[in-house]
């Protein structure tokens, strides 16, 4: 079957991002050259020697791949609202596994969480996630939520770093929600409005200990895929605690989302 004119477009965008992350990861490489240059110098004159080890994006990590920045430190996040588009329809999830590698840094080192989405299960949430890592959606976002009494999630997605941002669409009912309301450490499911189903938007979660999440009047959370590769980063972010040291709020170790490959 040919591919539709949206599913191109999608393509077409998604290709677009990449390139320019490309473009970005070659350019802080540069920039990590000239300042080991520029220490090797000061080592001569100084009589010394300095040994650095650095992480380019080529090196993988414990997690996948690993990246200084250059400037030890990650990007601001965004705060202002951003749009998706028009809710795409559910068949272009193309009942399928997605491989996704989602571009965190924390703590001025980038490491791509690897993940695999469940087009089958979820075509809804798919469908949404796709789309939306393709328009640059959540590029240079903060994930803005950590819990770590309880329940055991750190939840991104959100433009604004308030809780309350959206692609200016909703979406329901809640697909592929356990039985028994555990969710297993790896997980990723959809955040929404307590008691309302059709709530579900851009915002999602990371699981990264097993966790008992109540359903309520809506049901249960939409899961709609899973960490195959970077857990232990993740799981970093939670043993730092929140900001204010409460059991949930913002990540004291602030998280950015420099960008999402899916293919």
């Amino acid at each position: 079957m040919a591919p539709s004119k949206r599913e191109r477009e999608l393509a077409r965008k998604q290709q677009a991002r990449w390139e320019e992350r490309q473009r970005h990861r070659q350019e802080r490489r540069r920039r990590i050259g000239v300042i080991v240059a520029i220490c090797a110098i000061f080592a001569l004159v100084a009589g010394g020697a300095v040994v650095l080890g650095l992480s380019s994006d080529d090196d993988p990590g414990p997690s996948g791949s690993a990246t200084t920045d250059a400037a030890g430190a990650c990007p601001a996040g965004s705060t202002e609202a951003r749009t998706g588009g028009e809710l795409p329809d559910p068949s272009t999830a193309e009942d399928r596994t997605w491989t996704v590698g989602l571009d965190l840094c924390v703590d001025g080192v980038t490491e791509t969480i690897e993940l695999d989405l469940d087009g089958a299960a979820a075509p809804q949430a798919v469908a949404s996630f796709v789309s939306l890592a393709a328009q640059g959606y959540f590029d240079d976002t903060q994930c803005h939520r950590l819990t770590t009494q309880g329940i055991y999630v750190l939840q991104c997605g959100d433009p604004t770093a308030t809780g309350t941002g959206d692609p200016g669409y909703s979406f329901g009912p809640v697909e592929n929600a356990p039985a028994d309301d555990v969710y297993p450490a790896g997980t990723l499911a959809m955040a929404r409005q307590g008691g309302d189903a059709e709530s579900m938007g851009s915002q999602f979660f990371l699981v990264y200990e097993d966790s008992t999440i109540p359903s309520d009047a809506a049901g249960g959370y939409t899961v709609f895929g899973t960490v195959t590769s970077g857990l232990d980063t993740i799981q970093a972010v939670a043993d730092a605690g929140t900001t204010d040291g409460a059991g949930d709020g913002s990540p004291a170790s602030p998280v950015i989302i420099e960008g999402v490959e899916t293919q």
